[in-house]
């Protein structure tokens, strides 16, 4: 009985393995990473009792827009097709009399009946048709559970220190290599592969990678409140962060990423504005300007005193003094830095006067000398450069001035 009933099972799965298919997916929703696909059946179809694993050669398979197919046989990637519209399959093993030469078909038949008997009836093949999404999934928030580093630089003032904050957002990714996805993430999936199940890894990895992306951040010299307005430049150095894992493993990449809130300690953002504070003043200009507000604060607090104004006036007097710092003296560097500055960007050429200051015009800003004349060598015509230091001795001749 075994025997025949083998015997019949062969015969009547390769009848019914003749019909072409057709295969389809509905629509991939932004929670289904893959799907397997579908055979289309309607009450008109006499393909009821094909196998389910099993493809004809000249099946048709539709792929519609932000999806990939590939075809797995016998556990082994054969085909991928990422165009939207209908492929045809037609280097399946598994044969038909409806496609190509009849009298090969039917000769392939043969043989494929052969083979299921010895197999007990079974087709001993396994062919599948895998759908992936293709679109950017959305979604996927983040957020700090602790306070993770930034490095905050600022080679304007010389600042380069370490803080700790928070961040909160959203980001998301895309699928780039369906067939690395299949083979080590997805594998044979019964039905659908949904992003839940790795959504937990992948925010566990996002947020480690967070730490090496912001130093990325902070050498082009982003401060960390900036975050939300360079999203493009977080997602690319994520990427180059991420790239071992998700890229060249899994076959996925960071698209995109939103910052909703950036927050650092109280104490952080306290010892930064003081830092910041500190670095203005070594402008002369501006540190002037601020001991003329203190002396005009002092000045009010002054007569303002209750035991009366000469008393604060005396105090006054006594702190300035004790200060070492004068208003009109530091004015007066700011306007040298500041002209110096202006020369050296005008490219004409300053010189020093005896003393000490560096000026631009024909007289001394500080001492009202006048700008030396160049020496010139009455042996050989040598003329050094105006304003410049004289020699004891030509450097062409050596003759002595």
């Amino acid at each position: 009985m075994g025997i025949i009933k083998a015997a019949l099972g062969s015969v009547g799965g390769v009848l019914a393995d003749q019909w072409k298919e057709f295969f389809y997916c509905d629509a991939l929703s932004a929670d289904i990473l893959v799907a397997k696909g579908q055979k289309r059946l309607s009450k008109r179809s006499s393909n009821t009792r094909a196998e389910d694993n099993i493809i004809t050669t000249g099946s048709g398979i539709a792929v519609a827009d932000g999806q990939c197919m590939i075809i797995v046989d016998q556990g082994k990637v054969v085909d991928v097709c990422a165009e939207p519209g209908e492929y045809t399959y037609d280097a399946s093993t598994e044969p038909t009399i409806f496609c190509g030469d009849l009298r090969a078909g039917i000769e392939a038949s043969i043989q494929n009946v052969k083979a299921r008997f010895a197999m007990g009836g079974s087709p001993g093949k396994d062919q599948r048709v895998y759908y992936f999404n293709m679109k950017e999934i959305l979604g996927n928030k983040y957020g700090t559970p602790n306070p993770v580093p930034f490095r905050v630089v600022d080679r304007n003032i010389g600042l380069d220190i370490d803080i700790a904050i928070r961040l909160h957002g959203e980001y998301s990714y895309k699928l780039v290599d369906p067939i690395l996805f299949y083979t080590n993430v997805c594998g044979n999936v019964e039905r659908v592969y949904h992003r839940n199940q790795m959504d937990g890894m992948l925010k566990t990895e996002l947020l480690t990678a967070l730490q090496p992306a912001f130093a990325k951040i902070s050498e082009l010299g982003i401060r960390y409140s900036a975050l939300p307005g360079h999203a493009a430049e977080l997602a690319q150095a994520l990427n180059e962060v991420l790239s071992g894992k998700w890229t060249q493993l899994r076959g996925i990449a960071v698209s995109s990423i939103g910052v909703n809130s950036v927050s650092a300690s109280e104490e952080d953002e306290n010892m930064i504005k003081q830092l910041q504070k500190s670095a203005v003043m070594r402008d002369p200009g501006m540190a002037a300007a601020a001991l003329v507000g203190a002396q005009a604060d002092a000045m009010r607090a002054a007569a303002a005193n209750e035991q009366g104004a000469m008393t604060g006036f005396m105090g006054l007097g006594m702190a300035q003094q004790a200060g070492g710092a004068n208003a009109q003296e530091m004015f007066a560097l700011g306007r040298q830095q500041q002209a110096a500055s202006a020369a050296s960007a005008a490219g004409a050429p300053g010189w020093a006067c005896a003393c000490g200051t560096v000026n631009s015009g024909k007289f001394c800003m500080e001492c009202g000398q006048p700008k030396p004349e160049a020496a010139r060598c009455d042996k050989c015509g040598w003329v050094s450069e105006a304003g410049g230091k004289i020699p004891k001795f030509c450097p062409e001749c050596g003759d002595p001035f």
